[in-house]
């Protein structure tokens, strides 16, 4: 390739005319430098040339630690031509490699045009991050304090039989917004929020036991937990407060959100109370509106991607609670008990801002004829699903949401569905094995998870179902087929992206729910089912730990590029231009893409199939 051709297409180049980047190439030389050889030294003499890399690639180094890699395209030696000073970082070639060397003169020239001050303002702003990072991940990183660290006080406790009265008169004399119930053993607690719902709504007797009013079981957190941890239970649980227990089960203290609001990262808790306050579904729709917002703070604070996800689909189970509370206002009381269920990535809390609606509805009717409860239950799930598409959560497009028949049905219709598609010779392929094998209850009282459960168990135990997932998670391949490029769409509006979901987060979630159908795991988020696979000895430690990092990696880089473009006022999506990447995140999406197919092999050499 001639020297012109190639600069064009890289910055600052591509936006140079065309005569003067004919003058530019007419000035360059080409110089070779072996591997391990040090192109420039930190603090030596000033460079004379601005060094474009043709092939191979280049380490800039500094104190021993490599800050950035650098590969075919990319410039290097121009802070040092610039400002006339020894290099600050050391650059050495990591393998055979071959640079452009642009003279001074010439290289100045093109440094200051508009292209040129452009490229450098981004240039020096991405290594300023880049050593920060660096030098953050040398230093030692102190663990976050305990969650115990934020008690002050003992719980305030009663008992079982104490009134209402009493136990409200209790929490106000000791200003507290939350009381135990507890007996031999805890049994329940009672909060601020429960005396309004439960109590002042309903004009409940306040001589009538606390026991009627009180949640429970109660859901605890180990006095070692961090805020995080906390923070992570109170959004997927709904949670206001949680009781935080000492390992020999001995309650220490409460914590509510309240407290925990003063803490970094915790956005998510103001949408989530306007969520729960919200008195129609315009104002949920409005509450929602926040969550961009939500998302971008959070993923600029380097809270960990996958958390990310968690935080998302919190909002939308949010929404999803509230809208059916406000249906069965509108409606009535229901038929019978019911469950509202989170399928597919929503049930995985592993939601981006490009998804869309995925659940189902199952319940029984105990006061009319199964065919009358369901027209009631239409009625709810329509008007749940209109509210979350107008709260910017749109229908799914192969028509899995509660609303349709085909995932609304009595619970006894609901396991024979279930099991009838566990026999289907290609579930592996379906909307069912890629969608309903991931479920969680969002909302209802009707226990269903472990009859499903059952049913998986005893599929994968005849050991059909494994291997037709099996199938399923070799679909999908990563693009490990390159060296310096990566796999791109060719054609259509997309052309020139990578499909960041498709061709890695995809595969790594069908891998990990293979594995945990076979192990025996009722996990169904992606990393504890890598880590329950692990445990099981049914994957190598290496590569289950490999596959949690590429999987990380991944969705960093989903969130930042679909935070960006809701920055630009564009919709979100999963068309990932690897050119807008750094050279060490190109570097680590490889080796995850690796990794991958790593995971791909050892599945198909388990259960015998081919994998090309």
């Amino acid at each position: 390739m001639q020297v012109k051709s190639f600069l064009v297409r890289f910055p600052p180049f591509d936006a140079l005319e065309p005569d003067a980047v004919e003058r530019i190439a007419a000035a360059t030389q080409i110089g070779f430098f072996p591997e391990g050889t040090t192109i420039l030294q930190r603090g030596g003499p000033p460079t004379a040339f601005l060094y474009v890399v043709r092939t191979g690639a280049v380490e800039l180094v500094g104190d021993g630690t490599v800050i950035d890699l650098l590969e075919e395209g990319e410039l290097f030696g121009h802070p040092s031509l610039v400002a006339a000073l020894p290099p600050s970082l050391s650059v050495r070639a990591v393998e055979d490699t071959i640079c452009y060397l642009i003279d001074r003169d010439v290289a100045d020239d093109v440094l200051r045009t508009r292209s040129g001050v452009e490229f450098l303002a981004r240039g020096l702003a991405h290594r300023s991050r880049q050593v920060a990072l660096t030098m953050e991940a040398d230093q030692i990183v102190r663990p976050p304090p305990p969650i115990s660290t934020l008690i002050h006080r003992p719980p305030i406790a009663c008992q079982p039989g104490t009134s209402i009265g009493d136990a409200a008169a209790t929490m106000t004399e000791e200003r507290v917004s939350s009381i135990l119930v507890h007996g031999d053993e805890l049994v329940g607690i009672v909060t601020d929020r429960d005396l309004r719902t439960k109590v002042v709504a309903t004009g409940r007797d306040l001589g009538h036991p606390v026991t009627e009013v009180m949640s429970t079981p109660v859901f605890t957190v180990p006095s070692d937990a961090t805020a995080d941890d906390a923070l992570r239970i109170m959004l997927e649980r709904g949670f206001h407060h949680l009781p935080v227990a000492e390992a020999d089960g001995r309650i220490v203290g409460v914590v509510s959100d309240t407290e925990l609001i003063g803490l970094e990262r915790t956005a998510p808790f103001g949408l989530l109370r306007a969520l729960d306050r919200a008195a129609t579904a315009d104002a949920v729709t409005a509450a929602m509106a926040g969550l961009p917002r939500v998302v971008s703070s959070v993923v600029e604070s380097g809270v960990d991607p996958v958390d990310v996800g968690h935080v998302i689909a919190s909002a939308i189970d949010g929404a999803t609670r509230r809208l059916i509370h406000l249906a069965i206002t509108e409606l009535g009381d229901p038929p019978g008990p019911w469950a509202w269920l989170a399928l597919g990535s929503a049930a995985r809390h592993e939601q981006s801002m490009d998804t869309d609606q995925d659940h189902a509805l199952v319940f029984v009717a105990t006061d009319m004829p199964v065919e009358e409860a369901d027209r009631y239950f239409e009625a709810l799930a329509r008007r749940v699903t209109d509210g979350l598409v107008a709260a910017g959560i749109p229908r799914c497009r192969g028509g899995v949401m509660a609303e349709s028949p085909a995932w609304r049905a009595d619970r006894d219709a609901w396991l024979e569905t279930f099991r009838t598609q566990l026999a289907e010779p290609d579930i592996g392929g379906t909307a069912f094995s890629n969608i309903a094998l991931d479920y969680r209850r969002v909302a209802g009282a009707l226990e269903v998870e472990t009859a499903i459960e059952r049913l998986v168990r005893d599929a994968a135990h005849r050991g059909g179902l494994i291997r037709k997932l099996a199938s399923a998670a070799l679909n999908l391949r990563p693009p490990t087929g390159f060296l310096r490029d990566f796999v791109v769409e060719s054609e259509g509006a997309q052309a020139g992206t990578l499909d960041v979901k498709h061709g890695g987060i995809t595969p790594v979630t069908n891998l990990a729910r293979t594995f945990a159908v076979a192990t025996g795991s009722s996990a169904n988020r992606t990393i504890e089912r890598l880590r329950s696979a692990v445990a099981a000895g049914g994957v190598d430690t290496d590569l289950g730990g490999g596959l949690e990092e590429a999987f990380r990696l991944l969705w960093r880089i989903r969130l930042e590029h679909q935070t960006s473009q809701r920055d630009r006022g564009e919709p979100p999506d999963d068309a990932v231009d690897p050119r807008r990447l750094g050279a060490l995140t190109r570097r680590s999406l490889r080796e995850a893409f690796r990794l991958i197919g790593a995971g791909q092999r050892m599945l198909a050499t388990t259960y015998g199939m081919r994998h090309r």
